[in-house]
């Protein structure tokens, strides 16, 4: 195994000049990542404000309950042990339910907490705990519900679920019948080709499905298969057992809610006077809440003196608010700028793992913090990866072609190429026959125009035509040499399909059990192996 350090585009400058202590990101954060006594820092603040949290116990007791049920490992029940001692603290981070786990940077986000927790252990010389929070209370259903594996073709196969939920309901609370677990089965065992880890990686996931309601009971089983082993908790946002205990927080978010949108505004506008983007809307009026009514997850906004959403299905005074929050929590939804304080509401967060999108939004969030006397966390961006398969890396070899040249896109180079093997210079012989014809039809054109002027017009049109119907005819040959390189090129196509499925990181597409079927559960293990870099580095692994 190689691992080579690769650059990948189109990330956040706000999240990169964080990372790397440049610019003016430094003041939209609560801790310098880089200084040497942050770990130190956070740690003795969390001691001193245990107090505002949930009581510990009590969380742990919560914790057992699920994990006990979707990822019962030896390891899990040691880890909440540990997290019972006062003296414990907390690496988490976490994504949507999706498919299968979702895409591939789910499976790194889980191997950085894990490893971002042991590391800060050692540091500090005493418990750290990894968790892993599992956004079920979210509503994006199409963004969840389908992954993607690599097929011969070489395409990527979508498999789908294709149940259409009738309202906006958070995605643990959809439930997706037998028939949909079944046919997903299928379509994943058709899509992935024969290897000797096949039937062990159907048997994972069918376990996965197995009396699964949805998605997010799938996730959690799944993930707790990959890393239980580990020790990694794991919560679902939307496990009605946790909004009983959360319903104090959410009153302080009810009752703060006025001071909460001033400082997510203020912050706002700060970061865009820095020159950054903002990642994440801030609504003027946003309650930065959901409110689930009839199944149906609504957003909250303040409109004349009322809680109510955009259609105006309910609308609540701040006294009839809090009521509900404490007689229903369960009915009661974090959106992202309100769902880092309750995380720090329910855990001593030691850091939080996070993508550089994440990042980039929780900037929003600092002073927001402050208003319940609480403090970001540290932020680390999860490891990211490419993973180049001996097949590819051959073909890569073969056509000396670059991680980044692939990256860039190999239109371009393709064609190039194909150039190198035209035998009979066909392009160099059309470059040559557009401009003998233009050179001895121009001087025709002039003429004609003298003779009347309208003929001049009439020339241009019938050189562009003509120039048109050469061009076509090139392009003809340009099929055709394709085609007798039609091997050779698929070649290409499988290297371009395998890291950047659809012009994206293939860490954003693809599932883990497109890797896991070729290399066995141990690509999990090699993954856990490969040396921590919370730099936000991407690295390019060659299996």
């Amino acid at each position: 195994m190689r691992i080579i350090p690769a650059e990948l585009r189109g990330g956040s400058a706000l999240a990169e000049d964080y990372i790397q202590g440049t610019g003016r990101a430094r003041d939209l954060y609560e801790y310098d990542v880089l200084h040497a006594d942050a770990y130190a820092q956070r740690a003795k603040r969390l001691d001193e404000t245990e107090h505002l949290r949930l009581n510990r116990k009590d969380v742990v007791a919560c914790l057992r309950i699920y994990n006990e049920q979707y990822n019962a490992h030896e390891a899990v029940y040691a880890s909440l042990d540990r997290l019972e001692q006062p003296d414990a603290l907390v690496v988490a981070g976490g994504q949507q339910s999706g498919l299968f786990t979702g895409p591939m940077l789910v499976v790194y986000k889980a191997a950085t907490i894990i490893k971002a927790a042991r590391e800060a252990e050692e540091r500090l010389e005493r418990p750290v705990i990894p968790v892993f929070w599992i956004a079920g209370e979210d509503h994006d259903w199409d963004e969840v519900n389908h992954t993607y594996v690599m097929a011969n073709d070489p395409q990527a196969v979508k498999i789908k679920l294709n149940k259409q939920p009738e309202r906006r309901s958070s995605v643990s609370a959809i439930k997706v019948d037998a028939a949909e677990w079944k046919q997903a089965m299928a379509d994943i065992e058709q899509s992935l080709p024969d290897s000797e880890h096949k039937a062990d990686i159907l048997r994972m996931i069918e376990h996965g499905f197995d009396d699964s309601y949805g998605l997010s009971e799938s996730f959690a089983k799944l993930l707790g298969l990959l890393f239980g082993a580990y020790g990694l908790v794991l919560l679902d946002s939307a496990d009605p057992s946790l909004r009983k205990l959360e319903a104090s927080v959410f009153r302080r978010l009810v009752q703060h809610n006025d001071e909460l949108e001033q400082a997510y505004r203020a912050t706002a506008a700060r970061i865009v006077d820095y020159g950054y983007h903002l990642q994440a809307d801030v609504h003027e009026g946003g309650a930065n809440l959901f409110y689930i009514h009839e199944e149906e997850r609504l957003l909250l906004f303040k409109q004349n003196g009322l809680f109510t959403d955009r259609r105006g299905q309910v609308a609540f005074t701040v006294e009839e608010l809090l009521e509900e929050t404490d007689r229903h929590p369960e009915r009661f939804s974090n959106n992202v700028l309100t769902r880092p304080l309750m995380q720090d509401s329910l855990f001593p967060v030691l850091a939080s793992v996070l993508g550089l999108g994440e990042i980039a939004y929780w900037a929003i969030t600092r002073d927001a913090f402050g208003v319940l006397e609480m403090q970001m966390p540290l932020l680390l961006p999860r490891m990211s990866f490419t993973l180049v398969e001996p097949g590819v890396e051959k073909h890569m070899l073969k056509y000396e072609l670059s991680f980044g040249e692939v990256r860039d896109g190999l239109e371009e180079r393709k064609k190039q190429w194909i150039v190198t093997h035209d035998q009979l210079g066909m392009q160099e012989q059309f470059a040559g026959a557009k401009e003998a014809f233009v050179r001895i039809y121009e001087p025709l054109i002039q003429q004609s125009g003298l003779i009347e002027k309208g003929l001049l017009r009439l020339g241009e049109t019938n050189r562009e035509k003509i120039l048109e119907q050469i061009s076509y005819l090139e392009a003809k040959v340009q099929e055709a040499l394709f085609r007798q390189n039609e091997s050779a090129l698929r070649q290409w196509d499988r290297i371009e399909w395998s890291l950047f499925p659809f012009g994206q990181p293939q860490e954003r597409v693809y599932t883990i059990y497109h890797f896991l079927n070729r290399y066995g559960l141990g690509l999990i293990d090699m993954i856990m192996d490969v040396p921590t870099d919370l730099a936000g580095t991407h690295r390019v692994i060659y299996v």
